[in-house]
């Protein structure tokens, strides 16, 4: 039970948005395994928790010099090499060229990328969290080559490149999909080190991966966002939106920092900060996503701007307002960032980094 001084994401959302009447009970929504982020309303940018000076404090988190973008560049590059490796071009030819179309048409890898850098704070390789790493990129792939098609968002453009089933058509699409979901977890227990990580650990991985994108994760949040549409602000509440993104959006990243600390060696604490840390970029990132989708041109976003307006999506914006939205970006910024002091100063700065980056990116 949260003490006084906590609110979760929805009561702050009201509380600074204090037009919005409180939103309706979503408690039949409720998943027990995504519960609320609980942040701090004492808490104050300046204030240190920790002072030796081999662990991350407040003010450390603002005066990072890391060169993320050198960082994200080359494990991108780890990334994409590897994804190359694992789906080659084969029998038969179709369905292969088109799981290589989405999946190597590029992106920011952020969620393998989260991957490995969570396996790297805990005291891992990068070759042991790199097969987990191409499985959360793989599941990403799929779901957004699902999410394109017409049945759902109906989306002609993806990463500047006409979406897969323009390309391939539905039926590929589809099949597609779905090779690269079984592949996914194929990949994952077979080309991770068994030397490295232990059945047991892998047995974790597995589950953590599994639940994250059925029904307590991705396709709930993705089946609770389609019957959403067209719906207005008096009919469901900040509540319902959270929902919608802490399992569309957040899952998928809270597994990949999960999956990272568990191959990684990470103890029980180290992955529940991991855990609650990717959890708040995860809705980071789709209050940017939102944003960006009104606020930016098809150009600048290499997909299709104003999409979630036309089919009257539920957004942060539409609900709180844009300023509001960029308010509350920035206060979950801040909360992720909090779930890592402790760590290694230098093996923390790309978490850091990430979720600055997450928070300021234009596309």
């Amino acid at each position: 039970m949260a003490s006084s001084s906590t609110v979760t994401l929805c009561s702050w959302m009201i509380h600074q948005h204090h037009n919005l009447s409180p939103p309706k009970s979503q408690s039949s929504l409720r998943s027990r395994s995504l519960k609320p982020i609980f942040l701090s309303s004492k808490r104050t940018v300046s204030s240190s928790i920790i002072t030796s000076s081999s662990v991350v404090t407040k003010e450390e988190n603002l005066k990072s010099t890391f060169d993320f973008m050198s960082y994200i560049i080359k494990k991108a590059e780890s990334v994409n090499k590897a994804l190359d490796s694992a789906v080659p071009l084969r029998e038969p030819i179709k369905i292969h060229e088109s799981m290589r179309y989405s999946l190597l048409a590029g992106g920011k890898r952020v969620r393998p990328v989260l991957c490995i850098a969570a396996c790297e704070l805990v005291g891992g390789e990068e070759s042991t969290a790199m097969p987990a790493a191409c499985a959360v990129e793989m599941i990403h792939t799929m779901s957004l080559i699902h999410d394109d098609l017409p049945c759902m968002d109906n989306d002609d453009l993806r990463r500047g490149k006409p979406t897969n089933h323009k390309v391939y058509g539905e039926d590929v699409a589809v099949l597609a999909g779905d090779a690269l979901l079984s592949f996914a977890f194929e990949h994952l227990a077979s080309a991770t080190c068994s030397n490295a990580v232990s059945s047991v650990r892998m047995v974790r991985a597995i589950g953590e991966l599994a639940k994250a994108i059925g029904t307590d994760g991705l396709v709930a949040g993705q089946v609770v966002d389609i019957s959403s549409e067209g719906l207005s602000i008096n009919e469901v509440g900040l509540e319902h939106l959270e929902f919608i993104h802490l399992h569309k959006t957040a899952a998928l990243l809270e597994a990949s920092a999960v999956l990272g600390g568990i191959v990684g060696g990470g103890s029980d604490d180290e992955i529940e900060k991991l855990r609650k840390f990717a959890r708040c970029i995860g809705l980071l990132f789709q209050v940017v996503d939102d944003i960006l989708d009104v606020t930016k041109s098809s150009v600048e976003l290499g997909k299709t701007a104003g999409k979630d307006l036309i089919a009257d999506k539920l957004t942060y914006p539409k609900i709180m307002g844009l300023e509001k939205s960029r308010e509350f970006a920035d206060k979950l910024n801040r909360e992720a960032c909090d779930q890592l002091l402790g760590f290694d100063q230098e093996k923390v700065a790309p978490l850091l980094a990430l979720a600055n980056y997450i928070a300021n990116r234009q596309n």
